[in-house]
């Protein structure tokens, strides 16, 4: 049996890994009687921690919120997982969290065993993370986003769009999804009667929040990745290849929409920031195409086709 202190930190770390416990289950897991769990949980208690009994039958116990932040207890894995991720938020994409990452870093990597340091640097010594692109996001933004998908209320807000025009929408928020780059909301527009995506970077969230809703079906299983490419891609095109879809999807990420004409031809939604970058992923096709527009796509492919056709420079 493990000494009362020991005991004491084992029982809160395991109510900090789950949202309850049975009583029967936590004396399994200390092994020891039920009447010692009910002990160690009024010992807890006076030391301030905010450890709840939930009667019933699928009742227990459960860690709330008190009012300041307990020491948490991580095991190896968790701890290396945490440092991690301290780490790649203290390279930016949130903005305003930088220093707060740095702070918690240092403070973690202070009580490190050397053994778990020694793998956090190396994963820091031999990896190299790409310079990012995109715009920050502001950290109050995405927590009163998040919480409003949590809460289920309604979400007011000023929109940016692409051609910089500024909007009021009003929306059910049902998903914050981040590609490495950016962040989006996927919500059900209101005004509009269907689901869009929203970049986040060009919402400002207004208050109060409007009324609490009733969570609808969840969008089709195509619509996050889809909406996610539409809101990535100020420049697009339907594109006709002469291959069948199978192929096609075995080349294009997920995110992208392709369309089976007949077995031999099907019809490609390309899109990219600029029209350069449309063009390259058009051709990356590795297929004979045929597309109609826009103008300045063909603009591109003309341009392209005239500098893989000039010749080579004579020495």
């Amino acid at each position: 049996m493990l000494e009362t202190s020991a005991r004491l930190l084992k029982l809160l770390s395991l109510l900090q890994t789950r949202p309850s416990w049975t009583g029967a289950e936590l004396a399994r897991r200390l092994r020891v009687s039920p009447r010692t769990v009910r002990y160690d949980i009024d010992k807890l208690r006076g030391l301030g921690y905010p450890v709840h009994a939930v009667p019933g039958a699928a009742g227990g116990y459960r860690l709330g919120a008190g009012a300041k932040l307990p020491p948490l207890l991580l095991d190896d894995e968790e701890a290396v997982a945490v440092a991690v991720g301290l780490r790649t938020a203290a390279g930016g994409g949130v903005e305003g969290i930088q220093d707060s990452s740095l702070r918690a870093l240092a403070k973690l990597e202070q009580v490190l065993p050397s053994r778990l340091r020694h793998r956090v640097n190396a994963l820091h010594d031999h990896t190299v993370s790409l310079a990012r692109e995109g715009p920050t996001v502001a950290a109050d933004t995405l927590v009163t986003v998040a919480a409003a998908c949590r809460d289920r209320h309604r979400l007011r807000f000023g929109y940016r769009t692409h051609d910089g025009s500024e909007q009021v929408r009003d929306v059910e928020p049902y998903r914050l999804v981040h590609t490495g780059r950016r962040w989006y909301l996927i919500a059900w527009d209101v005004a509009r009667q269907d689901w869009r995506t929203f970049r986040v970077d060009r919402v400002t969230p207004r208050v109060p929040h409007g009324p609490r809703f009733i969570p609808r079906a969840e969008p089709p299983p195509e619509v996050v990745p889809r909406g996610v490419d539409t809101a990535l891609s100020r420049h697009r095109a339907k594109v006709t290849v002469a291959a069948p879809a199978s192929v096609v999807l075995a080349k294009v990420p997920d995110s992208i929409q392709v369309e089976s004409v007949d077995e031999h031809t099907c019809v490609v939604h390309a899109g990219g920031d600029t029209p350069l970058r449309l063009a390259l992923h058009i051709l990356m096709l590795d297929a004979d195409f045929s597309v109609d527009g826009p103008p300045e796509l063909l603009e591109m492919l003309s341009v392209l086709s005239s500098r893989c056709a000039a010749p080579a420079p004579s020495d």
